[in-house]
């Protein structure tokens, strides 16, 4: 009958343990026991061989795991290194506009805090933005907010934890005193919605031209004096009207805005 495979590698087995058992018996002769290591000598060499093998194979699989951690801890590293570069980029750039601002002196004039845009409302009234800036900065209702080239975009109209709404000068519900540069020609700054702007109640006697610039008053104590409005377009004039219109189109671009500038005092 012949054995099968697996019955053999059992008896070769069994044959190699008595090998090592007689070798290890003490009532027999050296020159048995040498009689036996000599037969059972390349098998030992063998189990010796394939156990630094063995021995091998797992200090590679403890190798490979060393490396599959070390190269977790590269990634890691990686991405903090990666962080740390963005924060250094934004940092940057936050100087930058800040070294803009003070170049025209907006530092002498107010007390800023500078903001990041992080959406624009797209409900049924667009003319609201948001920024990273909340209470926890100190940030309440009302307060102006403006570009780096002193360009009135709105003001705070809802302070959060870690952000605000800024409703924008086209807003319906914006509306102040402004008046033409060098001039003492004044009217009502109203937002019309859909980031549309008309400058109203200007007494129909006084002169104003395409390209004139709207700029604040301190009157109503809602804003500074002296920001940029925007540029006055399209004058209606009316004989039977006791009053005159003209559209102001801004000196800045919502789409264009990254960062602001919020006036905390002034």
């Amino acid at each position: 009958m012949r054995l099968s495979p697996k019955l053999k590698i059992i008896t070769f087995s069994v044959l190699i343990i008595v090998f090592f058992l007689v070798l290890n018996l003490t009532f027999l002769g050296k020159g048995v026991k040498n009689f036996f290591y000599l037969i059972s000598s390349p098998i030992q060499k063998w189990f010796w061989g394939a156990g630094d093998k063995v021995s091998d194979f797992f200090e590679t699989i403890t190798e490979i795991k060393n490396l599959k951690k070390d190269n977790e801890g590269l990634k890691l590293k990686i991405q903090e290194l990666l962080s740390e570069n963005i924060s250094l980029k934004e940092l940057k750039t936050e100087n930058e506009i800040l070294r803009g601002a003070l170049d025209i002196r907006l530092e002498k004039e107010f007390k800023l805090t500078i903001a990041h845009i992080t959406g624009i409302n797209t409900d049924i009234n667009p003319d609201f933005i948001f920024i990273d800036k909340g209470s926890k900065d100190n940030i309440v209702k009302d307060l102006p907010v403006i570009t780096q080239q002193k360009m009135l975009v709105g003001r705070i109209s809802e302070v959060n934890n870690n952000f605000s709404t800024v409703m924008l000068i086209s807003n319906k519900e914006s509306s102040f005193v402004g008046k033409i540069t060098d001039t003492d020609i004044f009217g009502e700054v109203n937002g019309k919605g859909n980031f549309k702007i008309f400058f109203e109640r200007i007494p129909k006697e006084k002169e104003i031209k395409d390209g004139n610039l709207v700029i604040t008053t301190p009157l109503g104590r809602i804003f500074p004096e002296g920001l940029l409005v925007g540029q006055i377009q399209e004058i209606k004039k009316s004989d039977v009207e006791p009053f005159q219109t003209a559209k102001i189109q801004p000196t800045f671009n919502v789409a264009d805005l990254e960062e602001l500038f919020i006036i905390t005092e002034w």
